[in-house]
């Protein structure tokens, strides 16, 4: 609710959000699409409290994520909220499993026992059990993508944030993996996604469109 973000820059303040207001129900799988530049990736911080707001409320579920420090949000961000990113991001020295098994480490939340159980199940789920004990750097880039996935379903968050997943994917892979963004929503998860593949909108619930930190459009366009 009414959300901006000032970033001090040489020429003074750049203003990356305008007093966004935006709200995703439960299960719903939402696009955010604009032009390079535009605020998507400064949005999506906002919701998973990598970033703070200059100004501006932000609940997720009933969780005031803007007045939580350091500490809270990483306690609340590893139980709530799973994240995707573009490039991975998968720790080289450890193989695919233990990268799953990691967040459940720190988080608590699986018991310890359960852990490398609940990984190959998760592999199973997105499709590359077989990749388990591998190192990420043996895997393809749809592969490291649907295990950096797994990873994001390690504690079993509500909610998944992904920014521009497919972007070093072929359009065949990039297909699966929506795929499979979408089977989570089905199944009540709320993904949020940053994208700028127009192609991929058969995918999604509802788009997002921001223009220099502002929505411009609302909808199912």
């Amino acid at each position: 609710r009414g959300v901006s973000k000032a970033y001090d820059v040489a020429a003074g303040k750049f203003l990356a959000l305008k007093n966004v207001d935006m709200k995703v129900g439960a299960g719903e799988f939402v696009a955010v699409v604009g032009k390079s530049g535009s605020g998507k990736s400064t949005l999506i911080n906002m919701i998973t409290g990598i970033d703070s707001p200059t100004s501006g409320e932000i609940f997720v579920a009933s969780t005031p994520v803007h007045d939580l420090d350091q500490e809270q949000l990483a306690v609340w961000r590893g139980r709530n909220v799973g994240v995707v990113f573009q490039f991975f991001q998968l720790l080289p020295t450890l193989t695919v499993a233990e990268n799953i098994i990691l967040p459940m480490d720190f988080c608590g939340v699986i018991p310890a026992r359960e852990r490398k159980e609940r990984a190959f199940a998760l592999l199973e789920k997105v499709g590359i059990v077989e990749q388990a004990d591998k190192l990420p750097s043996d895997l393809s880039g749809g592969q490291q993508q649907r295990a950096a996935i797994a990873r994001a379903l390690a504690n079993d968050p509500p909610i998944i944030v992904a920014d521009e997943p497919t972007g070093n994917l072929d359009s065949h892979t990039s297909d699966a993996v929506m795929q499979l963004f979408s089977e989570l929503a089905a199944e009540g998860k709320t993904v949020v996604m940053v994208t700028h593949e127009r192609d991929l909108t058969r995918f999604f619930t509802r788009s997002i469109t921001l223009a220099d930190g502002a929505i411009i459009r609302s909808g199912n366009e």
